[in-house]
C-alpha cells in the first residue's frame, strides 16, 4: 500500500515521548459516580507536515481508589503543545497514561479535531480495551 512519503517514524512519532506525570489523589467515594473533564483548547502538532493540530479532548472516567488531579493533567497536555504526533495517536496516549496513572474501572477519551483541509477527525479510546487489542 503507497503511503505518499509517511514512514514508520512519522507514525510512531509521540507514542513513547518523555511527558509530565498526572498526579493522582485518593478517592473517597469509591461507588456511584463518573468524572468528565473537557480540554477545549487541545493542540498538538502534525509530525508529517509540521502544522498544528487543534481540538477539545474530552476524558470519561469512573474512578477507583484514585482520582486524577486536574494541575498536573493541564501540564501533562500542554507538553503536547509542540509535539509532532498523530491525533489518532493522541487520543490512545492519553487514555493509556490515564489508565496508567489513576487505573480507573473504565476510562474513554474522546478527541474531536477541528477541521484542517475541509476535514475534521474524531477520535474514540475506550478502556478497558477490547481482548486481544493494545
Amino acid at each position: 500500500m503507497k503511503t505518499r512519503g509517511y514512514t514508520d517514524e512519522h507514525a510512531e512519532a509521540g507514542v513513547r515521548a518523555d511527558l509530565p506525570d498526572i498526579e493522582t489523589w485518593p478517592n473517597q467515594y469509591r461507588t456511584g459516580y463518573e468524572i468528565e473533564i473537557l480540554m477545549p483548547e487541545f493542540t498538538s502538532v502534525c509530525p508529517k507536515t509540521g502544522l498544528p493540530d487543534h481540538g477539545t479532548l474530552t476524558l470519561r472516567y469512573v474512578p477507583d481508589r484514585l482520582c486524577l488531579e486536574l494541575k498536573s493533567l493541564k501540564l501533562y497536555t500542554l507538553a503536547y503543545r509542540n509535539l509532532g504526533i498523530f491525533q489518532e495517536n493522541v487520543v490512545n496516549r492519553v487514555l493509556e497514561d490515564v489508565v496508567r496513572w489513576a487505573k480507573p474501572v473504565w476510562a474513554e477519551v474522546k478527541g474531536d479535531f477541528r477541521p484542517r483541509g475541509g476535514i475534521s477527525t474524531t477520535v474514540l479510546a475506550r478502556w478497558p480495551r477490547a481482548r486481544g487489542k493494545k
